[in-house]
């Protein structure tokens, strides 16, 4: 029996760090932070189980409340400005 090979966590995030600016059908988005603590990113995303989270604002709308998401990085998303810094986890 093959096994499918699980992503990583570079692959489902992609190059959305802390920064970053990317657009997809949903919008254009930058990402305020990134949340890796698999506790965290659950609670934040109301599920039983994730891996990571990010908190986004949505840079077409004026008045676009940060909010959370967990959607992995597809090939319908594209970076528009690249993060500032590199990410660096936590101590």
């Amino acid at each position: 029996m093959h096994s499918i090979p699980h992503p990583s966590l570079q692959d489902e995030i992609g190059p959305r760090l802390p920064g970053a600016i990317y657009s997809n059908v949903d919008g254009r988005f930058e990402v305020l932070a990134l949340i890796t603590n698999p506790t965290d990113a659950a609670q934040l995303l109301h599920r039983a189980a994730a891996r990571w989270a990010l908190i986004v604002r949505d840079t077409l709308r004026p008045d676009g409340d940060p909010f959370v998401v967990g959607s992995v990085w597809t090939t319908s998303d594209y970076l528009v400005r690249a993060a500032r810094t590199a990410y660096v986890p936590a101590a």
